[in-house]
């Protein structure tokens, strides 16, 4: 089913309707910022379904799609059945990707426009400092390509948290400040909405949790909610 982006509450929305509550201004990481509250949302539900100028496919370095074998790779699976047999074609053309770099492709039978295809990290204990490195440049790149093919909107899952065992806390506290500084930048400026797309209840509770600290509700909209 088809979802259009009038239909993907912002931020402000949410804090309206009170499904996200309005943290201590103490905790809060950065200041409020309104103009950023109407440019950001978290949905719960299918990325396939956003018709939108781009979604972001959690993809393996070849991006040729995942193997059928591994079942829980559910985004770049659903996303490359969605998108139908052309999608993978071009993909071969991109001659794969680099951990945490992105590359982008039409949309083809998707209800978006185009697939920015990033390569999250696989998650180690050992390595946790260069696994956020990388899981933060997965976000990075796909906002620059996003902005750099003049593209106004962009959609993520939750890179790395699946199969490639990112713990969930973690990832999106990296999501968060990753988007939260680009979308306040100049060449954030051109991108109009970018959605945080989950699909689990535990995860959109994360989310729920940790939004407030990077877009906070300014003094007197926190006094009115």
């Amino acid at each position: 089913m088809k979802v259009a982006l009038a239909d993907v509450p912002t931020l402000r929305q949410l804090y309206q309707l009170k499904q996200i509550v309005p943290a201590a201004t103490s905790a809060a990481k950065y200041k409020s910022s309104g103009n950023l509250l109407d440019r950001v949302s978290l949905y719960q539900g299918t990325i396939t379904g956003l018709e939108v100028d781009s979604i972001v496919n959690a993809a393996n370095r070849s991006l040729l799609g995942a193997c059928k074998l591994n079942t829980r790779a559910l985004v770049d699976g659903a996303i490359h059945a969605a998108a139908g047999p052309e999608l993978v074609e071009e993909c071969r053309t991109l001659d794969g990707c680099n951990v945490g770099d992105a590359k982008i492709t039409r949309g083809y039978e998707l209800p978006s426009k185009h697939v920015i295809h990033t390569v999250g990290p696989v998650y180690s204990a050992s390595g946790v400092g260069r696994c956020a490195e990388l899981l933060a440049s997965c976000y990075r790149r796909s906002l620059e390509v996003t902005a750099q093919h003049n593209l106004r909107h962009i959609a993520f899952p939750s890179i790395s948290t699946g199969v490639y065992g990112y713990p969930v806390e973690a990832a999106t506290l990296i999501a968060l400040e990753e988007v939260r500084k680009f979308m306040a930048s100049e060449d954030g400026s051109k991108i109009k909405r970018a959605i945080f797309v989950v699909w689990s209840n535990q995860d959109k509770e994360i989310y729920e949790q940790l939004i407030p600290l990077y877009f906070p509700l300014d003094v007197k909209e926190k006094e009115e909610n």
